[in-house]
């Protein structure tokens, strides 16, 4: 027989449970995040895009099963590009090259970019770098992540000059420190020195090489740019204020300049593939 105390006890000790469980959730809580089985079949069809960012882990899990093993880790910046295009410049260029090499590879997603290079802290406005082991600690876990996601093979590319030696460095940890696994890791610097490329075929475009302005920009760049969103070289403001055009290249008429510049990205994108196919079979 239990003593009177006890029962007031447990008596109580119910009433509190009871009104717990009764009580909401704490107002903005998150719920438990559900187990799931990573076999789970897609309920719906999967979305086309090459970018990770873009598709939901069953479309990834899928694109890697139906043989996309390559991923591209690209890399830009955020920086002063004169009074034309953002600082977010090599970025906008990425979405365009990043895109079409993926695709003609036929066997890669594009990692999320990275839209900074290694460099001091800068005064002029929209300059934002990081410092070089920063950098470089960043393109590595992103490296690994993907590894860890198994993914076969990691490229590194990078758009602009300061990305070059950060991608290398990293490439040439991680290759050491991945010797004798199933991943490899591959940085591509033709990617970067397709800009010569490029720019040698204005000519071929009708584009001819005009004065140099002494701006960050050049017609390369406004080019590509204009065929992810012609807003982004703030193409409709130059031409009202009658700057439609970079070192003399004139700019108009603007559907002309889209079908250059998707000229440009394609050469850009057949010397950073086949360097890459060359890279991936130990060439």
């Amino acid at each position: 027989m239990i003593s009177r105390t006890v029962w007031v006890a447990m008596c109580v000790a119910m009433a509190l449970g009871s009104v717990a469980a009764a009580q909401p959730a704490p107002q903005g809580a998150r719920p438990a995040r559900r187990a799931f089985d990573l076999t789970t079949p897609r309920p719906i069809p999967a979305r086309d895009s090459v970018w990770i960012e873009e598709l939901t882990w069953m479309e990834v899990r899928d694109a890697m099963a139906a043989g996309k093993t390559t991923a591209i880790i690209a890399a830009g910046s955020t920086e002063q590009n004169g009074p034309y295009v953002p600082t977010g410049k090599h970025i906008y260029v990425l979405r365009a090259t990043a895109e079409a090499i993926a695709r003609s590879l036929g066997t890669a997603l594009v990692a999320p970019l990275i839209p900074f290079e290694p460099g001091a802290a800068s005064a002029t406005p929209g300059t934002l770098q990081l410092r070089p082991e920063t950098y470089e600690a960043i393109i590595e876990d992103e490296a690994e992540g993907l590894r860890a996601n198994g993914f076969a093979h990691v490229v590194l590319i990078g758009d602009s000059g300061g990305n070059q030696r950060g991608l290398a460095n990293v490439a040439k940890k991680l290759a050491a420190a991945w010797a004798g696994s199933t991943a490899s890791i591959h940085f591509i610097p033709q990617y970067y020195d397709s800009w010569e490329a490029a720019d040698a075929a204005w000519t071929s475009l009708g584009v001819p090489k005009t004065l140099d302005e002494g701006l960050h920009d050049d017609y390369s760049v406004n080019a590509i740019i204009a065929t992810v969103d012609p807003g982004k070289i703030r193409f409709d403001e130059r031409r009202g204020a009658g700057k439609a055009s970079i070192n003399g290249q004139t700019l108009l008429p603007l559907d002309t300049t889209v079908a250059n510049g998707k000229t440009l990205v394609g050469i850009r994108a057949r010397i950073a593939v086949e360097a890459i196919r060359q890279a991936l079979a130990g060439k």
